[in-house]
């Protein structure tokens, strides 16, 4: 049964090729990309379940015991954000197939976001930090590809600050990797887990540890190597912006959990060097999302503020604040992945992104625009909804930490500085009366302003507000699967017993 964990990677490689086949054929690629990313899904609840009832499954690459060989881990973090994985491809998927021009999908658009996800899902997987390593790279050259698909010059642009920065982190990461290898001789992460805590030399330590925070901070945007995210995230299409703006910070994200937990554990420096850039990333990207005019540019800053919350959990590192960590997880890679989708509806209705030329769209569309205000006060953490609740643990163990009083103003800043940039855009976007901008598709419209086609679009969009409700109103449930990940990386002992069979 252990043979499942392969199943996510193979899947998107399968389809990835099929798609890379049928490349003069865009419409044949849309819909084989739908049908795969549905059975991605369906793999990664059985999956997900498995590993629920089973424990941590692994998988050795021919056979080669850990810590010698390649292995795979399916532990419950993998599979629940394989899971969310599967979620935004599939959504991601169908919105493309009504958002993305012809142009795009002829320069492989459809092969290239197989290849990302399969990225993600191997990243995951992975049970050693080299081919983690491995995976990141797989991940930045397709992404680097998809947002300079259509060779706009401000897709260029950005696209030169996202590799740089990016290749930038691997190399500081390659670099961590090579001196622990060095101390350690190993590279599974298990192994590494007891090794590193054996070294007597605790500032050698920390200073990889510190590597490490570098290279994976600057993939997660944390401050202040967050510049290169706002500067590319905006200048995609709607659909590419969806699925780096939901799952690719977020990698970063999991790469830190995944080694201070296992790896660099209760090491109190490095904590607190970790808290104070939560914090800081919290204030300085509310302050950078105040002063945008551009939607997407304005959600491009709100990951970055909501990346700090993530980070002050992670260095708190008690049972509680992972599990804080592992919701706020779930809720913002659903959450952020269908602002963007959002933010490229209003562009196809309005034909502008700028608050300044948008106003009416209540008016004008009252029910989608319900729909698109439990998503965006999703974001804020209005109670009930999916926001709200990993919150309370964050500030829960603030109050627990010596001088935790700074981080609780932190959370509570960046709390009432998205409700004030949320409550402004809707403000400017939804009830504001102002003359509309010409609309660059009449199409879509018929002479009395229903919506005639992107019905692709759409049905996205209205499926993962439906899930942020569900994380809302079910927040005892996903609370549950929280603390079961959280157990599973503060008790990092399960871990390793279940790769290297101790």
């Amino acid at each position: 049964m252990n043979d499942i964990i392969l199943f996510p990677i193979i899947n998107q490689l399968f389809f990835a090729i099929v798609t890379l086949f049928l490349w003069r054929y865009s419409r044949w690629q849309k819909a084989i990309s739908v049908v795969g990313n549905l059975i991605g899904f369906v793999i990664a609840i059985v999956f997900l379940l498995t590993v629920w009832d089973e424990g941590i499954l692994t998988y050795n690459a021919g056979n080669w015991a850990a810590p010698l060989g390649i292995t795979f881990v399916g532990d419950m973090l993998a599979a629940t954000l394989i899971l969310l994985t599967s979620i935004c491809g599939m959504a991601v998927s169908m919105y493309s197939a009504g958002s993305m021009d012809r142009d795009r999908l002829s320069f492989g658009y459809y092969p290239i976001f197989h290849f990302l996800l399969l990225g993600l899902n191997g990243a995951f997987l992975t049970g050693d930090v080299f081919n983690l390593y491995v995976w990141f790279e797989m991940i930045i050259i397709s992404s680097f590809v998809m947002i300079t698909l259509g060779g706009e010059k401000r897709q260029l642009e950005g696209a030169i600050k996202y590799f740089t920065l990016n290749v930038f982190a691997s190399v500081i990461f390659l670099t961590a990797i090579a001196v622990l290898y060095g101390l350690t001789g190993s590279l599974n992460m298990a192994d590494l887990s007891l090794k590193v805590a054996q070294i007597e030399n605790k500032g050698l330590v920390e200073i990889t540890g510190l590597l490490f925070l570098i290279g994976f901070g600057i993939k997660a945007a944390v401050f202040p190597m967050y510049f290169w995210l706002p500067a590319s995230y905006h200048t995609p299409p709607a659909a590419i912006s969806a699925i780096f703006g939901g799952l690719l910070t977020k990698l970063g994200v999991y790469a830190l959990v995944r080694t201070f937990t296992l790896i660099f554990f209760d090491i109190e420096f490095l904590n607190t060097v970790i808290l104070v850039l939560g914090g800081l990333t919290l204030f300085s990207g509310a302050l950078g999302a105040l002063i945008q005019n551009n939607i997407t540019k304005m959600f491009s800053y709100l990951i970055i503020c909501h990346i700090g919350y993530m980070i002050i959990g992670l260095g708190l590192h008690t049972e509680l604040a992972i599990a804080g960590v592992v919701f706020y997880l779930v809720h913002d890679i659903i959450v952020k992945s269908n602002v963007f989708m959002i933010s490229g509806l209003i562009y196809k209705l309005k034909g502008t992104y700028s608050m300044r030329d948008l106003g009416g769209m209540y008016a004008k569309h009252p029910l989608l625009s319900l729909i698109m205000a439990i998503s965006f006060f999703s974001l804020v953490g209005i109670p009930p909804l999916s926001g709200f609740w990993p919150k309370i643990a964050f500030i829960s163990e603030s109050l627990k930490t010596k001088g935790g009083g700074w981080l609780i103003a932190a959370i509570l800043f960046g709390t009432f500085m998205t409700l004030y940039i949320i409550a402004r855009m809707w403000a400017q976007v939804f009830w504001k009366a102002r003359p509309e901008v010409k609309i660059r598709e009449s199409f879509l419209y018929f002479k009395d302003h229903r919506l005639l086609h992107k019905i692709e679009m759409i049905v996205p969009i209205v499926g993962l507000t439906i899930i942020t409700l569900m994380i809302g109103f079910g927040a005892e449930k996903v609370q549950q699967l929280a603390l079961v990940v959280s157990d599973q990386l503060i008790n990092k002992q399960h871990y390793i017993n279940a790769v290297l069979g101790k």
